[in-house]
């Protein structure tokens, strides 16, 4: 039946729209593991863990208990889990009470929940007028060994 078809045959070879224009869902469930980069067009669910960075044009969510080690690219992106790497959302992030983020954050809005952890700068713009580059992954591992109240006075800002 065609209402099931992907080809998009019934639309003249364009894959058919998605109802009340939502993006496609792909989710990373608990215990996977991916090593690379990871792109998506819609929305990309973390619950295992990502060793590389993640691009979504839509968002980003990394839940209680999964894990980016890498920089985090969205339109908007809420961290329920851990983050070793840099954020960049181009409308808002969230950062909920069970997070733990060690690396700066760039988002022209942001919501914190009492509890949620950041070890990094947060930059108050939108991630493209910012024109600044993430801390390599690297140097946020080294930081986050030394702990997270010596990470401000480990990096020169300028």
């Amino acid at each position: 039946m065609a209402m099931f078809s992907s080809t998009g045959r019934e639309t003249g070879g364009r894959p058919s729209p998605r109802p009340n224009g939502t993006d496609d869902l792909s989710i990373l469930g608990p215990g996977a593991r991916v090593k690379g980069e990871l792109d998506v067009d819609g929305v990309i669910k973390i619950e295992g863990t990502v060793e590389g960075t993640v691009r979504a044009r839509g968002q980003v969510l990394v839940v209680k208990g999964g894990m980016v080690e890498g920089d985090i690219f969205g339109r908007q992106v809420v961290i329920g889990g851990e983050v070793r790497g840099a954020v960049f959302a181009d409308e808002r992030a969230e950062i909920q009470a069970t997070s733990v983020i060690n690396g700066d954050i760039t988002t022209p809005q942001i919501t914190v929940l009492e509890g949620g952890s950041i070890n990094g700068k947060i930059n108050m713009a939108k991630p493209k007028a910012a024109g600044q580059k993430p801390t390599p992954v690297s140097e946020m591992k080294r930081d986050a060994e030394k702990g997270p109240a010596q990470i401000g006075a480990l990096r020169k800002t300028g």
